[in-house]
């Protein structure tokens, strides 16, 4: 999806150029199918190619994403997804990390007087 995002429109050998570590063509077809039929991408037929297009912006797409990994792993409590982020076991959070995350709550929760 990301290549797609980013290229707004791409055949399947296009995308298959933009991995890094790419899987054969037919692999990279056969996932292309998956996401057309999940309702993600929508083709057009250009010449003898498919042409694939996303069907949502990145922006929406990653909100319902986020939507469903709160409510599929932190019980849809953003304080659970955040504190596991913060947890020093899991992952440690580099200082400029922890900085834009505290200026984004300071920001929520002292929004400025206009």
């Amino acid at each position: 999806m990301e290549i797609v995002w980013r290229l707004e429109r791409a055949s399947a050998a296009e995308i298959q150029e933009g991995l890094a570590d790419p899987p054969s063509y037919s692999a990279v077809r056969a996932l292309l199918a998956v996401l057309v039929e999940k309702g993600h991408l929508k083709h057009e037929r250009e010449g003898r190619r498919y042409v694939y297009v996303p069907t949502a912006r990145r922006d929406k797409a990653s909100a319902g994403a986020l939507q469903r990994v709160l409510a599929t792993f932190f019980e849809n409590s953003p304080a659970n997804l955040v504190a596991s982020l913060l947890d020093p076991k899991d992952r440690k959070l580099a200082p400029e990390e922890l900085a834009r995350i505290r200026a984004l709550i300071d920001e929520r929760t002292n929004p400025k007087e206009p």
